[in-house]
């Protein structure tokens, strides 16, 4: 090779050189301003203390929150009637859903994800009424109150009293609470930690708080309290975050911020 080929072979050695040392300084701006995954899910608006629509918090929204950022995920909760929850995710609006509330969301693209929060529903009666429920046919004559959608949740029971007209079903579970109490109602159909919840915010605001009677009616089904994606990648995601959740503790402790120590329904 000659002096003046090696001359003009040089700078093509530099060129590529300093393009690789260039290479990573051009891709650094791109990375930095990644912006993170994010995921608009439906929530309830009136179920404390799972969900606090004014601070986007409660123990359903923050278990959602940090089993995705597991994986790097910001979740955008977006919260609406309990009714419009599934509907919200048929209508495009949001990428996951807390519930089906009873529907098969599997029609509408929907992969159903593993069980971060269970719903613990009793009825519940004025201890002086001493009422005894403990099959469908106990609930011939009553009238009862419950929150959007438990029909569909609930048919064998509730179906009766939907066809009858005498089931009411609420938004606002506030209702339900002192409804019972001024007795509008022989029965309420709600989640114990949210009635409790609404009753002691009831008994803050000067009102009398009667005695109650739970009715325990039906065992709780992880199935039916599955959140709905409509990514399977995000819903995997999702899932392996929930684990971490529950391996590290983190699950325990998001409970036991809202409900007190001990008061934890994690594991149902």
């Amino acid at each position: 090779m000659s002096r003046h080929e090696v001359r003009e072979t040089l700078p093509e050695h530099g060129l590529q050189r300093r393009t690789c040392l260039l290479l990573p300084l051009l891709c650094a701006p791109m990375a930095l301003g990644a912006q993170p995954r994010e995921l608009r899910m439906a929530f309830g608006e009136h179920i404390p203390p799972f969900c606090f629509p004014r601070t986007a918090s409660g123990i359903e929204v923050d278990v959602f929150r940090e089993a995705l950022a597991h994986r790097g995920i910001q979740l955008k909760p977006l919260f609406y009637p309990f009714a419009r929850v599934p509907r919200a995710f048929r209508e495009g609006l949001v990428d996951a859903t807390m519930t089906d509330l009873g529907e098969d969301l599997g029609s509408a693209g929907g992969h159903y994800g593993d069980t971060a929060v269970m719903y613990d529903n009793v009825l519940i009666s004025l201890q002086a009424r001493a009422l005894r429920i403990r099959q469908p046919s106990d609930l011939d004559g009553l009238s009862v109150i419950a929150f959007q959608g438990a029909h569909k949740r609930f048919p064998d029971w509730l179906g009766p009293l939907q066809r009858s007209g005498r089931l009411t079903e609420v938004n606002d579970q506030a209702q339900q609470v002192r409804t019972l109490m001024r007795g509008r109602y022989d029965l309420v159909l709600a989640d114990r930690s949210i009635f409790r919840y609404f009753s002691q915010q009831i008994a803050r605001q000067g009102e009398t708080l009667l005695p109650v009677d739970e009715h325990v009616f039906t065992s709780p089904n992880p199935r039916d309290y599955r959140p709905v994606f409509r990514s399977p990648q995000l819903r995997d995601e999702f899932n392996e975050g929930l684990r971490w959740l529950r391996s590290s503790g983190r699950l325990r402790a998001i409970y036991e911020r809202y409900l007190g120590e001990g008061q934890t329904t994690v594991g149902k």
